[in-house]
C-alpha cells in the first residue's frame, strides 16, 4: 500500500475541519431566508450585483453589513450567490479589494418568492425550528436505541403530533411542502402519463389538496378525486372543483379508486408500517388498478453527487425527527415491499431530480 504524502494528509485535516464546521452553511442560508436577502437582491427579476451595505438598506434598521457579507461570501463558496468584486488601481501585485457585490445564482434564485408566493424558503426554515435543532445533539440515540427517534426523546412527543398542537410550525410546513412539491408535481404531470385513463383517483395524504388540483387541470378524465388526509387536515383544505376531501386513518383503510397517489408518505414509516398502509392500498383497487408513490429513492452506491448527498441527508432527517426506523428506500426495498404485499408489478420513473415515481399495479 502507497504511503500516504503530506498533500493527502493536509487535505484530510482540511476536509475534516469543513465537516466540523459544516453547521455554518445551513445556519447561514436560514439566516438570509429570515433576513428576506433573496428577495432583496431579486428586485422583480433584476438580480442586479449589490453590495452587502446596499442589501443592509432593504433590510430592517440596524443591520450590520459586515457581518452579512460575511454570511454572504460564506455561502458564494457554495454557490448560492455570485461574488462581483471591485478591484482598486494598483500597478503592484497586490490588488486592493474596493467592494463586493452579489447576485443570485440558479441556486439562490429557489430562495425568491414567485408570482403564487412558492420558493424554498420555507423548506429551509422549516428544517431550522428550535424543536428540530433540539433533536440532532442526540442523533447518536437512534443508534443506541431506535424504539423511538431522537426529536421525541428531545420534545416528548412524535413530531406530526407536535406539528398537530402548534399551528404555526404546521402552517410552516404546509408552505415548505407546497414550495417543493409544485415544481415537482409540473415535472411529473409533464413526464409521467399514469393518470391516463383513470376515472376515480385517491390522493393519500393529500393535505389541502394543491396536487389533485394540478393532476385535474392537466387530466380532466379524472371525474372523481378524492383528498384523503387526517380529520383535522382535510378540515381546512379548501373547496377545490371536482375534488371531494375525506378524513380517515390510512392505517384503518382508503377509499376506493381506479389509482392511489401518495406523495412522500412511505419515507416516514417503517417497514412493516409501510405493509399495513400498502395492503390498504391494494384491497382498495380493482383488478389492474395501481398505487402511484412518489418518494425518495436511494442509489444502491454512495458517491459524492449532489443528487445522492440530498438523497442520503434527507435519510437522516427521516429518522431524526419523524421515525428512528422510517427510512429512504432503493428501488429494490420497494419493490420488494410491493410484492409483500401482493401487488405483481411494479415500475420505477426517474422523472424528477430527487423524487422518484413508483407505479406498483395489482
Amino acid at each position: 500500500m502507497a504511503e500516504e504524502t503530506t498533500e493527502e494528509r493536509n487535505n484530510a485535516r482540511l476536509a475534516i475541519m469543513e465537516l466540523a464546521n459544516m453547521i455554518s452553511v445551513p445556519m447561514s442560508l436560514n439566516a438570509i431566508v429570515r433576513l428576506n436577502v433573496p428577495d432583496a437582491i431579486w428586485q422583480g427579476g433584476a438580480n442586479t450585483p449589490l453590495s452587502a451595505a446596499e442589501i443592509v438598506a432593504l433590510l430592517p434598521s440596524g443591520s450590520d453589513p459586515e457581518n452579512l457579507q460575511r454570511i454572504l461570501r460564506m455561502l458564494t463558496s457554495y454557490r448560492v450567490f455570485s461574488e462581483h468584486i471591485i478591484f482598486a488601481d494598483n500597478d503592484g501585485d497586490n490588488l486592493k479589494v474596493v467592494e463586493r457585490r452579489y447576485s443570485l445564482t440558479e441556486i439562490g434564485k429557489t430562495l425568491v418568492t414567485d408570482a403564487e408566493g412558492l420558493s424554498y424558503a420555507p423548506y429551509v426554515l422549516q428544517h431550522h425550528q428550535d424543536e428540530l435543532m433540539k433533536a440532532w445533539p442526540i442523533l447518536h440515540e437512534a443508534v443506541v436505541d431506535s424504539s423511538s427517534e431522537p426529536f421525541v426523546k428531545a420534545n416528548g412527543e412524535p413530531a406530526y403530533a407536535y406539528y398537530g398542537r402548534k399551528p404555526e410550525m404546521n402552517e410552516l410546513m404546509q408552505k415548505a411542502m407546497s414550495g417543493v412539491s409544485v415544481p415537482f408535481m409540473k415535472a411529473i404531470l409533464d413526464g409521467y402519463d399514469g393518470f391516463e385513463g383513470v376515472e376515480r383517483l385517491v390522493d393519500v395524504g393529500g393535505s389541502a389538496g394543491d396536487c389533485l388540483r394540478m393532476i385535474l387541470h392537466k387530466h380532466p378524465s379524472v371525474r372523481d378525486a378524492i383528498n384523503f388526509d387526517l380529520p383535522e387536515v382535510v378540515a381546512k383544505a379548501p373547496s377545490i372543483p371536482g375534488v371531494k376531501h375525506v378524513g380517515g386513518d390510512m392505517f384503518k383503510f382508503i377509499p376506493a379508486g381506479d389509482a392511489i397517489f401518495m406523495k412522500w408518505v412511505l419515507t416516514t414509516w417503517t417497514d412493516e408500517e409501510c405493509i399495513v398502509i400498502m395492503k390498504n392500498c391494494y384491497e382498495a383497487l380493482p383488478e389492474g388498478g395501481k398505487m402511484i408513490a412518489c418518494e425518495p429513492v436511494l442509489p444502491n452506491q454512495s458517491d459524492d453527487s449532489h443528487r445522492t448527498r440530498a438523497l442520503l441527508e434527507g435519510d437522516i432527517f427521516v429518522m431524526t425527527v419523524y421515525r428512528a426506523k422510517g427510512k429512504h428506500r432503493t428501488e429494490e426495498e420497494f419493490r420488494q415491499l410491493g410484492l409483500s404485499t401482493g401487488f405483481l408489478h411494479f415500475r420505477a420513473f426517474y422523472i424528477d431530480h430527487f423524487y422518484t415515481v413508483l407505479e406498483f399495479q395489482k
